[in-house]
Parts: structure tokens; sequence; C-alpha cells
């Protein structure tokens, strides 16, 4: 009987896969790995990395499973996490699920008004937080949180306040755990977890600063593991860096899906530490927003430009030779000339190891990327230094995953791959992306309106994406609900703009400006430490680095790089003024979201004077 090569890879992976109920997978993978190591970590303050074994894993999270029934945490009762990535929030998650608990997520850098309104929607008793910032802004927030009965602090040099008699440290609520006490009703809980409950509740923070409950079954979970196992290889023999927050779908998803094919996990807890962390650790997958590689793009194009002619013409070649071989060849499912694929080879074994070696990518494997627009540019690139970036396209409400390149298989630059197995996409009113599958979420936590208005007559989720469908491929054009529309009746995607000047080196942030007005604009934060080396490189005098947002000679070179930058867009859609703002976005002043998103609204009314400069005749 004639097998195909797919069929073969699905029911391999499928033996590899642990297929199991969320609420058993730690325990059901230590069966099988045993003293195997799968948590690399760091303890807080630590310099030193430690690892933990599936088997202390599993024990770890028997411990928390049997102190949450002690502590009177009930089945699907929410409980909250506020913290970064760390091994005790692990811990906890898998710990709630083995009691059929429910656990909400929080962003470690939300705002105490953030976390009181998620503490109140979600009728949170017990908080588990990570470090001295989390800590602090839920004690004061805790007056104003009837619902609120325990902070459960997991760094243990986490200062409390002396009026907080109830506050715990995660050590001695493990305590409470010690001995496995009521382990026959955990396997009980066990017995009866089922598809249908409720997993986590995932609070997205929109751009329009309203936030809404994403629930999520540990059905979808199942459905999520299945589908991706089909389409991305990762294995046991892989080293997973966590680097989003753990409390994205994204890394939320992928994290999970590694768990279940053994994968070794590396907690990566503070995000400006990742490069180091990855040289340290020599990762071999990672899960990442395209703003990581847009920075080792500009990285790679800095050295260039400071090299000599010579090693500038070399790297330069290097590259489209990869980029020949990669795109124009393997992309596109053929096979490169004999010569080419020795050429291609020789720079692979020598520039781009070296790359890659600086990096802490020297074992790469492949590395998952989406969250926002992938500058056709980045990805070229990423993909000619002979580094697998898979591209994809997700919401919270799919579970992650909706789309994705498959490694091994033709993709095209500039699609966010093929979709996973059990979804149905149907373009609809506006070139609005609509989905259906078990992964989809069944609606928002106590939003009924919302709810209604948020699924089709005939079950279609609305994403609120526009898009379309091109020899099985998706392509995105522009978020629906943030397309401008100039007074001259033409459309912007911001967004599509965005993406193709945070590219330059000079370009730390970006906001476009076009909304019913008569041409687009443009507020941009430069990279203050490249500003004032170009500013020192060519006699620029200045008094403060701020100054430098302000002089000519700054201002003209800007425009040059963003004349050059967006050369492929139409006339209506070039940034004709811009303004160099001294200080960055920030969360803290509202205009960015958890996930760093821009907040248009927020950013419109902070610089109104700066916007309506740029609009005057």
């Amino acid at each position: 009987m004639y097998l195909s090569l797919q069929w073969l890879y699905n029911n391999i992976a499928t033996l590899m896969q642990t297929r199991c109920h969320l609420s058993v997978l730690v325990h059901e993978q230590a069966k099988k790995y045993g003293d195997r190591p799968v948590l690399n970590y760091r303890d807080f303050g630590s310099l030193t990395w430690k690892q933990a074994s599936w088997n202390e894993f599993s024990q770890k999270v028997l411990t928390v499973s049997n102190a949450m029934l002690n502590l009177g945490i009930r089945v699907q009762e929410n409980v909250g996490v506020f913290s970064q990535n760390t091994v005790q929030y692990l811990y906890t998650d898998f710990g709630a699920f083995g009691i059929r608990a429910v656990t909400v997520p929080f962003y470690a850098t939300s705002s105490e008004q953030q976390i009181q309104y998620i503490i109140g929607d979600a009728q949170i008793r017990f908080l588990f937080v990570g470090e001295q910032e989390q800590y602090d802004k839920a004690f004061r927030v805790l007056p104003l949180c009837p619902t609120l009965e325990k902070i459960i602090v997991f760094d243990h040099s986490v200062r409390m306040d002396k009026g907080d008699p109830s506050s715990i440290y995660f050590d001695d609520f493990l305590k409470l755990g010690e001995g496995l006490p009521r382990q026959s009703e955990v396997e009980t809980l066990w017995a009866e977890a089922n598809d249908d409950d409720l997993a986590n509740i995932l609070y997205t923070s929109g751009t329009t600063g309203d936030s809404k409950g994403v629930i999520l079954t540990y059905g979808q979970y199942a459905a999520a593991m299945i589908a991706n196992d089909k389409c991305v290889p990762v294995g046991e023999k892989d080293r997973v860096m966590t680097f989003l927050p753990i409390t994205h779908i994204f890394e939320r998803g992928w994290m999970f899906l590694c768990l279940t094919e053994g994968a070794q996990l590396i907690i990566n807890t503070y995000p400006k530490e990742i490069q180091e962390t990855l040289r340290e650790t020599h990762p071999t997958c990672m899960s990442a927003v395209p703003r990581f590689w847009e920075k080792v793009y500009i990285g790679v194009q800095e050295k260039i430009e400071k090299s000599n002619a010579m090693q500038r013409r070399l790297m330069r070649h290097a590259i489209a030779v990869g980029r020949k071989h990669n795109i124009e060849y393997l992309s596109r499912g053929r096979r490169p000339p004999l010569a080419l694929k020795m050429e291609y080879e020789t720079y692979d074994r020598t520039l781009f190891a070296l790359v890659r070696k600086q990096l802490g990518l020297e074992d790469a494997h492949f590395f998952p990327t989406a969250g926002s627009y992938v500058s056709e540019k980045v990805e070229e690139f990423v993909h000619s230094i002979g580094i697998n970036m898979i591209v994809g396209y997700g919401l919270t409400e799919s579970l992650a995953t909706v789309s994705c390149d498959h490694l091994g298989e033709p993709y095209t630059v500039g699609s966010v791959g093929r979709p996973i197995e059990g979804i149905e996409i149907k373009i609809g009113e506006n070139d609005e992306i609509l989905l259906k599958g078990p992964t989809i979420t069944r609606g928002y936590y106590k939003r009924d309106a919302l709810n209604a208005a948020s699924f089709t007559a005939d079950g279609f989720f609305r994403t609120g994406d526009a898009g379309y469908l091109r020899d099985g491929e998706l392509f995105l054009k522009e978020r629906i609900k943030e397309l401008f529309k100039t007074s001259n009746g033409k459309y912007i995607a911001p967004q599509m703009i965005e993406s193709k000047l945070l590219v330059d080196k000079y370009v730390a942030q970006i906001a476009v400006i076009a909304d019913q007005r008569k041409f687009v604009s443009a507020l941009i934060v430069p990279s203050m430490p490249e500003l004032e080396e170009y500013a020192q490189d060519n006699n620029i005098d200045y008094a403060k680095p701020e100054d430098l947002c302000t002089d000519k000679r700054i201002i003209v070179m800007i425009a040059e790089r963003i004349a050059t930058l967006q050369q492929q867009l139409a006339s209506y859609e070039q940034i004709k003024r811009f303004t160099l703002l001294p200080k960055p976005f920030t969360m803290e002043a509202g205009e960015l979201t958890n996930t760093l998103k821009i907040r248009r609204t927020v950013l419109n009314r902070n610089y109104a004077a700066e916007i309506e400069e740029m609009y005057k005749e």
C-alpha cells in the first residue's frame, strides 16, 4: 500500500506527542521521561542556571495541587497569576489545572487599574505574584478588591508591608501541600476533568483600552496541540526559550505544545536580558514577535556598514547567495543548482554560522514568529542567513495559531502560512477573516452583548483582520478597525507602513497619523544612542540628546532614509511629514498595551499639539 510522506510524518509525530488532558500532562510526561531535565531556570536575583527534571516538575505540581485544595480553592474557581516568566508560574498553572481550577494570567507590567479591574471582573480570591513590583501593586489595590483574600508571593526576597497579615510566600504556601495530604481528592478531580472546563481566562488589553476576558477551554488546548503537532516539528531534542510572556497566548500555546513533545524549556525571566540568555543557553527554538528579528536585522546591517569595503562586499554577496538559495529556490519548492548549493553551504558554515553564534543560535532549528506584521525585508534576511523563521497568524480568541509556514514545505514571503488542521477560514465583508473550528473561543467572559456581535449568524468568529487566501496560503491586509481613511478618501493601513520603517536603525518607535487627514504623517521616537553616534561622526554639536530631535541636519538625514524605505508605497501612503519625539511611548502613559501595541487614541491626545503642527499650511 502506498503511504504518503505527510501521512508517515503525522503518524510518527502522533507517537512522539503525549496527548492527554492538561490536568495530568506533566505527570504523564514524568512517567515517560523520569529524571530527564525539562526546566532550565534561574532563581530570582541569581545568575546561576538550574535544572529540574520531569519527576521534580511533577512532584512540585502535585504539591501545588494539594496546597490549593488546603487553601480552599474550588473547582472552576478563577485564580490570578501576576508575574513575569518564572518556574513557579509553571508550577502554579499546572497545579491549578490538576484541581480543575481556572488560571487568569496578568501581564507583569499591568497597571494597578488593570489588575483591579480583572480581579473584580473574574472575582479572584487568590492572587499569585512575582516580585516586589507586582506585590506592591497588588497590595495597594487589595482594599479596593472585595473578593481578594490572599496574595502568594513567588520571590522570597520581596519585602511585605508591615500592615499585611494575609500574604504569604510561595515557599510557605507549598508547605500546605507537603506530603500530598489531599492526593486522593486530586486524583478524583483528574478523573472528572473534561474538555468543556475552562482552563484560562486571558484578558486582552486592546488598543482601544477595553479589556475583555477570552475564555479558553481544555478542549481548545487539546485541539490546538493536535493540529500544531502536525505542522510544527518541535521535538524532545529541542531546547526552547520562553521569551515572550507566558501570559501571551502565543507563548502559552507554544510552551504547552513543547511540553507535550518532551522538549526542554529555558525560562527567561527578564526580557531585556534575552541576548545574554540566548548566548548562555543556546536554544534551538524560540517564539518571538517581529520586533526581535527587526533588531537582529538592524544589528547585522550596522556591522556591515562599519566594516571595510572588502568585508561589506563579501557579506552582501553572501546574503544575496543565501537569498537566492533559500528564497528563490527552496521556499518555492525548487532544487538549487549544484554550484549555488555549494557556494551557499560554504557561507553557511562560515559567515552565517558566525552570525548565528553571536546570537547564541548556533544550534538553530526553527523560530515561530507572529504578533504583528513581519517586514518582508526582515523575513528574507532571516531566511537568507540560514535561520528557519516560521511566520504565522493567530489571536487569543483562536488559541494562538490560525495559520503558519510549514517547515520543509514551500512558502511565500509576505504570507502568514497555511491554515492548521481543523480551522475553517472564510473571507467576509470588507475582506474580514472569519474563523470556525475547535480551537476558537466560545466567547468573552460575562460579555453577552460583545459575544453576540463577535460571531456571524452561521457561527464564524469575526477577527477584525482583513486578508485573502491565495494558493492555500493566508495573506493579511490590515486591521479593519485600524484602517485609516484620509480626507481625500484613500484608505491607509498604518501597521504596514510602520513595519517598513521599523527596520531602520534610527527608528525605535513609530506611529502613523492619517485618519481624516489630507496626507500621512508620523510621530517617530528615534534610537537615541544611534542618533548620538551619528551626531558625533558628523560634528553635530548638542547640549543634550533631546536637542538632536529638532536639529535640521538630523531631520534631513531621517527624511532621506524614510524616502528610501517607502519607495514601494503608493504616493498617498507615503509619509509626507514627521516629528521626532525625545521620549518613548510607554505603558505608564497609557500609550502602549501590555503587548506593546500602540493605543492610537491616547497618542492622538497626548501629542495633539505636535500632530496639528504637522498639518499647518
